[in-house]
């Protein structure tokens, strides 16, 4: 993890405090991104979950917003690529849709909506600065579905003249560039602010020490459960086992059997 001096605007924590603390920029992002005006916003937040089901896989978005206009925005920078952009989307999509749409009301409720992946390579490897998708007819492609969603792939990593000055300086500014545009500085200037912001800092660090909590942890379960797969199999004692543990007899039995693992009778 960087500390929080070396923080960039790709970084999951700065995007969204800058975002969403500076909505007249994230507006203007969202226009030059999606390439018309859109509405006043009604809402916008940082890291909105959603949770349809106690036992479902639940969804948290990067920079949630919406307009007077009845459309929907969620946009997400991804710094990490996966093969499985594609189907992220699909999933974001239908926990958006599920969100909105009470039970027992009309479809026509569902709003416009875009997703949008702001990545700092090019994700299809086409070429392309961006690639918008929308539902049409295979058999007819000038059908389209009229479903009103759309998904975006902004990639900074794209070679192909396809999209305006304004964007391809902010593309390059994602990956090092100095910025020229307007937007760009003004972008620039919000980071280096959120850098100084010391109720942020904290934040920040108080995330840092909790998620390096959470490997230590995750590290130490992964060493207690190969301990008790080998006593299990026979390969250790149960005093081994509490020596290798640092822990007394009856803890590595009862840690044990809450575990679900088998302690042979011989051991």
């Amino acid at each position: 993890m960087k500390e929080y001096e070396e923080l960039n605007f790709t970084d999951d924590f700065m995007f969204c405090k800058v975002m969403t603390n500076n909505p007249d920029l994230c507006h203007e992002l969202l226009e030059l991104i999606i390439g018309h005006r859109i509405g006043k916003f009604t809402r916008i937040d940082k890291q909105a979950p959603i949770e349809i089901t106690a036992d479902g896989k639940g969804v948290r978005f990067d920079v949630y917003s919406e307009d007077d206009e009845n459309t929907v925005f969620d946009c997400e920078m991804q710094v990490s690529q996966k093969s499985n952009f594609p189907k992220r989307m699909r999933y974001y999509q239908g926990m958006i849709d599920l969100n909105l749409i009470e039970r027992g009301a009309d479809y026509n409720d569902l709003r416009k909506s875009y997703i949008i992946f702001i990545c700092p390579f090019d994700v299809f490897q086409k070429g392309l600065h961006k690639y918008t998708f929308e539902n049409q007819c295979i058999e007819m492609p000038e059908l389209k579905l009229d479903d009103e969603t759309r998904k975006i792939f902004l990639c900074a990593g794209g070679t192909a003249d396809d999209v305006s000055d304004d964007m391809k300086d902010f593309l390059d500014w994602l990956i090092g560039k100095r910025g020229k545009s307007e937007l760009v500085k003004a972008l620039d200037n919000a980071v280096q602010k959120a850098r100084d912001h010391e109720e942020w800092r904290l934040e920040y660090m108080t995330l840092l020490m909790r998620d390096q909590e959470m490997i230590r942890r995750g590290r130490e379960e992964g060493r207690l459960q190969e301990i008790f797969l080998s006593v299990q199999e026979g390969d250790y004692s149960i005093e081994r086992a509490a020596q290798k543990a640092g822990m007394d007899i009856q803890s590595v039995e009862k840690a044990m059997v809450d575990a679900g693992y088998k302690i042979p009778e011989c051991v």
